[in-house]
């Protein structure tokens, strides 16, 4: 499946608003088993992202990505802004020659497991963004899906990031990154009109 200039900017819209809107979701879920503040951070990234789009319409789907990881990066704290910053920048990189949206998707996540030397099953974002991108290679991707993955971070124990420190204690909460991630691909499945 590729997506289009005009679905991707409709994806990102999207995706601002849910993290406008679950602002204090994230930032409970953050609470239980971080520092509190995801939802606030990702809050900023939104706003950050809405103001870049606002000055300069991007001319492509790598322009687009790139100014969204630009925000991000700039914006964004703790773990977070890194992690998709670094997503959105690779992502940029591949758009310059790929539109399709299983190898986009691939290479952000691969870009995250490389940034946050994480991969699956350590309960992180790459929970939500790895079997996403195996979804859409294999043409099947559903909003039940992606809540799946999500709701697969529940019983892990967290091996990277602050609530590693919690060991097993992190077990029994959603990983916060992976709520934001999937209200991304939520977002996408969206603009795409799936």
């Amino acid at each position: 499946m590729t997506i289009t200039l005009e679905q991707a900017t409709k994806w990102i819209n999207l995706f601002i608003e849910k993290l406008e809107q679950n602002r204090s979701t994230l930032n409970e879920l953050d609470t239980a088993i971080g520092d509190g503040d995801h939802g606030t951070n990702m809050d900023r990234g939104a706003k950050a992202i809405k103001e870049a789009l606002a000055k300069k319409t991007p001319a492509d789907l790598s322009e687009l990505f790139k100014t969204v990881a630009f925000a991000i990066i700039q914006k964004v704290g703790g773990a977070s802004g890194p992690l998709y910053g670094t997503a959105f920048l690779d992502m940029s990189k591949e758009a310059k020659s790929e539109s399709d949206l299983a190898k986009l998707i691939g290479v952000g996540s691969d870009g995250i497991k490389r940034r946050g030397q994480s991969d699956v099953k350590m309960k992180t974002m790459i929970d939500v963004w790895d079997p996403t991108s195996q979804a859409l290679a294999n043409g099947q991707l559903t909003k039940e899906d992606v809540n799946n993955y999500l709701n697969s971070t529940k019983d892990m124990v967290a091996t990277k990031g602050r609530a590693s420190y919690l060991e097993q204690k992190s077990k029994g909460h959603l990983d916060p990154g992976s709520q934001s991630s999937a209200y991304l691909f939520d977002a996408l499945l969206e603009a795409m009109g799936a």
